[in-house]
């Protein structure tokens, strides 16, 4: 199945941004955007990745110069445009230094074949360094992250949207709905069957018996504004100071208006907290020591 993924933006309930990846269905998720924008191209920003093996051979994967500049190449060629407005790297490939991918990405945008560069899927301390690289030699850096965010998974608030916020970075949201667990298919009270629940809970993974209570928050909600669990969950990653857009995916036409929807919603100050209070993160070292307002477990632990 091709995959295709359209960001819900702050502004309005209109799509304009496209994600996508070289990978993606052997390239055709690429074949089949650039056909549907064709002549509309201009009105779109699209945003594709590339990392992943697109070949048998040893130089078919990864973030060698040689595999970024072919791919970009092919892209390019598959999307029939003569540039690309985002291109992201899709994971951190080990074996190959940064300064190599990074001169790379940044020789595509002197080029005029990519507008900006961004990142996917690294932690706090890579993205810092990859910015001190770009620093240090005069070249392009990531201008923005594509993350896993939902209430279900808030891993990224400890130091990736600390670290993007620093850096005045963009946050591009992918599986906002935790791989569909947030849209209120499965309840306490209905599950499916082992089969069921084993495919489509598999990737991303979820805490069932963490989720739960945060399903009964989201529709007690999602009833007091007669609006679908779905799009409760949407509205409180829309919410977040530090999201700059929602990546989602939809396989039936009502489930992309539903997910547009969700746009308009702006949550009270109430329902936002909770929320917070059922999904919320625990406090970890060394931020418990610093509590604002609290200096009692500072004093505590200086005498132990």
């Amino acid at each position: 199945m091709s995959r295709l993924y359209l960001s819900i933006k702050r502004s309005s309930a209109g799509v304009n941004f496209f994600d996508t990846a070289n990978e993606y269905a052997d390239g055709q998720s690429e074949v089949l955007l650039g056909k549907a924008l064709h002549t509309r191209r201009h009105q779109a920003i699209i945003a594709t990745k590339l990392r992943g093996r697109m070949g048998q051979g040893p130089n078919d994967l990864g973030l060698s110069r040689l595999h970024i500049i072919r791919q970009t190449e092919e892209s390019l060629k598959r999307l029939g445009t003569d540039y690309i407005d985002l291109l992201q790297i899709h994971n951190p490939d080990q074996l190959t230094d940064w300064e190599e991918t990074l001169r790379a990405l940044d020789d595509l945008v002197r080029s005029g074949k990519v507008r900006y560069i961004g990142n996917s899927n690294m932690n706090g301390w890579s993205i810092m360094k990859t910015r001190a690289i770009s620093q240090i030699h005069g070249l392009n850096a990531f201008k923005s992250s594509q993350s896993y965010y939902s209430l279900a998974a808030r891993e990224i608030e400890r130091e990736i949207i600390p670290v993007l916020q620093d850096q005045q970075m963009g946050l591009i949201v992918w599986s906002p709905l935790s791989g569909g667990f947030l849209t209120g298919k499965y309840t306490r009270n209905n599950q499916g069957s082992d089969s069921d629940r084993h495919a489509f809970l598999s990737f991303p993974p979820v805490d069932r018996d963490k989720v739960f209570p945060i399903i009964d928050v989201l529709q007690e909600i999602a009833a007091t504004r007669e609006t679908t669990i779905a799009q409760i969950a949407l509205a409180w990653v829309l919410n977040q100071k530090a999201v700059t857009s929602v990546v989602i995916g939809a396989k039936r036409p009502e489930q992309l208006q539903e997910n547009l929807g969700a746009s308009g919603i702006r949550l009270t100050e109430d329902e936002l907290f909770k929320l917070d209070q059922v999904s919320s993160l625990p406090i970890e070292y060394p931020a418990w020591p610093f509590l604002e307002g609290d200096d009692s477990i500072v004093r505590k632990h200086s005498v132990e």
